[in-house]
């Protein structure tokens, strides 16, 4: 069954593209199917704990388990693909009226993207994870490159090169683990390795790279140009899943292999800090939509890093207040960036305007849209009742508690920042004397799935022991 989890959204990508979406009803058939899978699994964990599984492939070993925090993630990827599967058909047959063989190969590349995420969240040795790792980001190149046109091109080969380099420093680094203690598997690694210069080279490493997949700051500057040229959908599920993988492979690498490595946790620390000040100014600045949007979820990102401090080298009670916030905040945030990615597109497809200074009249006009924008707004700055404000709340606690008062100034400034990009946006928005002389409004189904995305990262807030309650079942917390 569970390899169910992992295989039927690939089945589904590729019954999308033999039938496409709006003709076939075999895509939602064993769409229920994974959803079925998953839930069989949720009841396994909750009823006999976390599960593990050893897959024997010849002279090679997988190693695979589940837990509270595999289900958060593997419930986020079905949802957010399927939203975007589900808003795709009428974007490109009403709105952008794609042509050529690229809308028949995206449906694929999301079940293979949906499938090696759901590989990464279970995978439990390196040589799992790299594998997963590889898959989503060539996936991801493929479904950049689909548009076509020359930029699309320019910054898809960017990112190539890039997410090369990424896997390149990661793979030295799981080769030095092998060479200096022999095995693969987290679990025995965890027993295995003993603090030294192997470790903090193969730590680096391992680090230097997924960092740079996930546009962590200094190493961010591919982002932006990269989702300016690739499809609404396709910015969504990037921004909102493709980079979280990158993170949460290195958390927990960073957990099992340097639990006690406080300095170098700072480090990150620090560059989350700077992550959260330079993409909020970014984002501030930028004069394009998207823009706006890309350099937000390098802001956001910042966020996360600030995790590393507050898990590593602090105490239990610290690391359980933590634990739940970063979780909870990487939840809000994937919510709200792919609903904001989405409204924006709805946005610059209404209006022909790709620059925020065009938006000026669609108050009028488009306020569904510019609703959705909106309320995921509302997450990303933290306001209550959104879940975004439960995970400032949760990292503001763990701060107190921990001491680590750096952070409480950086939550505070990435707040103000937050909110002075999102209302530049309406600042334009609202202005009422601009009459707009060409303009159509987007199919209501590709709005009611922005809203759809905006509302659970909202509600989230208001529910949020859920979450919390499964992620601290079953092996769920450090």
């Amino acid at each position: 069954m569970t390899l169910l989890v992992v295989l039927l959204p690939l089945l589904l990508g590729m019954l999308g593209g033999a039938w496409r979406p709006w003709r076939g009803w075999p895509g939602l058939v064993v769409a229920l199917l994974s959803l079925l899978a998953l839930v069989w699994l949720t009841q396994q964990i909750a009823t006999h704990g976390t599960q593990a599984w050893v897959l024997d492939l010849g002279t090679l070993t997988l190693h695979w388990r589940a837990n509270g925090l595999t289900l958060l993630l593997l419930l986020l990827t079905q949802l957010l693909v399927l939203a975007s599967a589900a808003y795709a058909p009428a974007y490109l047959c009403d709105a952008v009226q794609a042509r050529g063989r690229g809308p028949a190969w995206l449906w694929p590349l999301m079940g293979l993207l949906a499938t090696s995420l759901s590989l990464i969240w279970l995978a439990a040795d390196l040589l799992s994870l790299y594998i997963g790792l590889e898959l989503m980001g060539l996936t991801a190149v493929g479904l950049m490159l689909l548009p076509g046109r020359e930029e699309a091109l320019a910054a898809g080969m960017r990112y190539l090169l890039l997410a090369l380099i990424g896997s390149l420093a990661f793979l030295l680094g799981v080769a030095l683990l092998l060479g200096g203690w022999g095995r693969l598997d987290l679990a025995g690694l965890a027993e295995a390795v003993e603090p030294g210069p192997l470790l903090w080279v193969a730590m680096a490493l391992l680090s230097a790279g997924l960092l740079l997949k996930a546009a962590a700051f200094p190493l961010h500057a591919w982002l932006a140009p990269v989702h300016g040229s690739a499809w609404t959908p396709v910015s969504a599920l990037h921004a909102a899943l493709v980079i979280k993988a990158s993170f949460f492979i290195a958390l927990q690498l960073w957990l099992v292999l340097a639990p006690r490595a406080a300095m170098a946790a700072w480090l990150v620390g620090g560059m989350g800090a700077a992550a959260v000040v330079w993409g909020g100014l970014l984002a501030w600045r930028a004069d394009k939509l998207k823009d706006v949007v890309a350099w937000s979820t390098v802001s956001q990102l910042g966020y996360l890093l600030i995790a590393f401090p507050l898990l590593i080298g602090t105490s239990q009670a610290v690391v359980s207040i933590a634990w739940g916030g970063v979780w909870l905040q990487l939840l809000a945030h994937s919510l709200a960036k792919a609903a904001m990615f989405l409204a924006v597109g709805n946005l610059m497809l209404a209006t022909g305007e790709s620059r925020v200074s065009g938006l000026a009249g669609a108050s009028r006009r488009f306020p569904l849209s510019l609703l959705s924008f909106g309320i995921a707004a509302i997450s990303l700055v933290g306001l209550p009742p959104s879940a975004g404000f439960t995970a400032k709340w949760l990292l503001l606690h763990a701060s107190l508690a921990a001491g680590q008062w750096p952070w409480l100034v950086v939550l505070a400034l990435g707040t103000l920042l937050s909110a002075a990009y999102m209302f530049r946006v309406f600042r334009y928005s609202f202005v009422e004397d601009v009459e707009l002389q060409d303009y159509r409004p987007v199919p209501l189904r590709m709005d009611l799935i922005a809203m759809a995305l905006a509302l659970a990262s909202l509600l989230l807030g208001l529910t949020a022991s859920w979450p919390l309650a499964i992620l601290a079942i079953a092996g769920g917390v450090p």
